[in-house]
């Protein structure tokens, strides 16, 4: 069942967690919460292409080693999220890594469609550990609507256009 009070920033929090987490490797060469369990706001973002096939907007994420059926796909509120978790290989707790740069645990991608995206959609395959999401239609852009506003400024103002030459 769907947590009622989910925070409407949890995707913004997972960002800027997996940032952080990734300029701590980048300076310090270490993980220090890699020997930990993994959750939401630590998860690792799997690689995602995002493009455009014709008319409709396609994402590819790759999850090598995931199992199909730990994937979950969400649309809410024009928002995809993508979650899963990607099992800890048999014996690997007993092995001694000197380097360990693949992620075990929680992923979660959050990816904002296009205004007005229904469910209907989406159509969604997964092969040899790549997600393809694709969006029909989802490349055309609906025109804005134009909104008038009216000055109530205190006194007129005079702009001048002036044109060299």
């Amino acid at each position: 069942m769907p947590n009622p009070r989910r925070n409407p920033f949890e995707g913004v929090t997972d960002y800027v967690s997996e940032l952080g987490r990734m300029r701590t490797l980048g300076v310090h060469g270490t993980d220090p919460g890699g020997t930990s369990e993994r959750n939401h706001a630590s998860a690792w973002v799997p690689a995602t292409d995002i493009l455009a096939r014709g008319d409709d907007l396609v994402v590819r994420i790759e999850l090598p080693g995931v199992d199909p059926d730990d994937v979950d796909l969400l649309l809410s509120h024009g928002v995809l999220t993508v979650s899963g978790t990607r099992a800890t290989a048999a014996g690997a707790a007993e092995d001694d890594y000197y380097v360990r740069e693949r992620y075990h645990g929680a992923f979660r991608r959050v990816i904002t469609l296009p205004e007005g995206t229904e469910a209907d959609q989406l159509a969604a395959e997964f092969a040899d550990g790549l997600v393809e999401i694709t969006v029909r239609h989802g490349v055309r852009v609906p025109e804005g609507t134009r909104i008038a506003m009216a000055d109530r400024s205190r006194g007129a103002t005079t702009r001048t256009v002036t044109t060299e030459g």
